[in-house]
């Protein structure tokens, strides 16, 4: 493991950019973007364009270390270059930005109100190539629907069984359990997802530590003690479906709890853009997640 990486995991000042959209939502990040599925015919060339759309944001001037501590990457964008270099690579070597993998393979159907995540049979072969293209880390996302205590079980039994998996080859997990920010008893969810997580984080060795990738709490503050637990390296929220504006109100009212936004961060940027308006356009959003993530 890279200890300058770790160490700015743990330490750094800012947010981990979402940037791992894969098959199933790249084409509504393109429509958003401004780019509609008459303007490439086919899988490779809407993953193209998908790169192009990341390389740009990732080779703006506005996106640096300095205020975004890790981004993380679809399989493909892990696999495919910028300027010439691996993508983890640029990221760490020119952006100074800890590089982390998407590895789920999307949700299976929902059960007991949640949807745990569908098989992973390459996982194995996946964390290999992840550990060869310098990633420090990865991620997988499964969803909760609402308070249904057999439901949050299965999804954190999951998460942290795969978890163990990514420990043992070397790189850090990202757990995310999301709840549903429109689940009908929200708040009682994360109490028992909490509960659950808090368990479960007695099996995590104590010289390992896990991430943990969280929907912004209707209670402010209520992930204190995961945020301070010893074996958790940091804690994160996505956005969720809320607007960038208010996924910000929402975080910066948690201290210790910083963002790791996908739509929230491409929120107002286009294809049709100049340079100079993507640019200024991704820098205020950038500002903006930072500045609540260290509030």
């Amino acid at each position: 493991m890279n200890q300058q990486q770790l160490e700015k995991a743990r330490e750094g000042k800012g947010f981990i950019a979402a940037l791992d959209q894969s098959g199933g939502s790249t084409p509504k990040a393109l429509k958003l973007y401004g780019v509609g599925e008459d303007e490439y015919a086919g899988e490779e060339e809407m993953f193209d364009r998908i790169h192009e759309m990341r390389t740009r944001i990732i080779t703006s001037p506005s996106f640096t270390g300095d205020r975004i501590l890790g981004a993380i990457l679809f399989e493909q964008t892990m696999d495919r270059q910028i300027e010439g270099q691996d993508t983890g690579d640029y990221l760490w070597s020119v952006k100074g930005v800890v590089p982390f993998l998407k590895v789920d393979k999307g949700l299976a159907d929902e059960v007991d109100s949640a949807q745990v995540m569908k098989p992973m049979p390459d996982l194995a072969e996946l964390l290999d190539r992840a550990v060869a293209k310098g990633m420090f880390g990865t991620k997988m996302r499964s969803v909760i629907k609402d308070a249904n205590a057999a439901g949050v079980d299965a999804v954190v039994d999951q998460q942290f069984e795969v978890g163990g998996q990514i420990l043992g080859a070397g790189l850090v997990p990202i757990i995310e359990p999301e709840v549903d920010i429109h689940s009908p008893h929200k708040a009682e969810a994360e109490a028992l997802l909490k509960a659950a997580i808090l368990d479960r984080l007695g099996q995590v060795a104590d010289d390992q530590q896990v991430m943990l990738k969280l929907t912004i709490p209707d209670e402010d503050g209520f992930y204190a003690d995961l945020i301070a637990d010893p074996k958790v390296l940091r804690v994160v929220a996505l956005s969720g479906g809320y607007s960038r504006e208010d996924a910000n109100e929402r975080l910066a009212r948690n201290p210790g709890l910083i963002a790791s936004f996908s739509r929230a961060l491409t929120e107002g940027l286009s294809a049709q853009q100049s340079d100079e308006e993507f640019d200024a356009t991704l820098d205020t959003s950038i500002k903006a997640i930072y500045e609540a993530s260290i509030t």
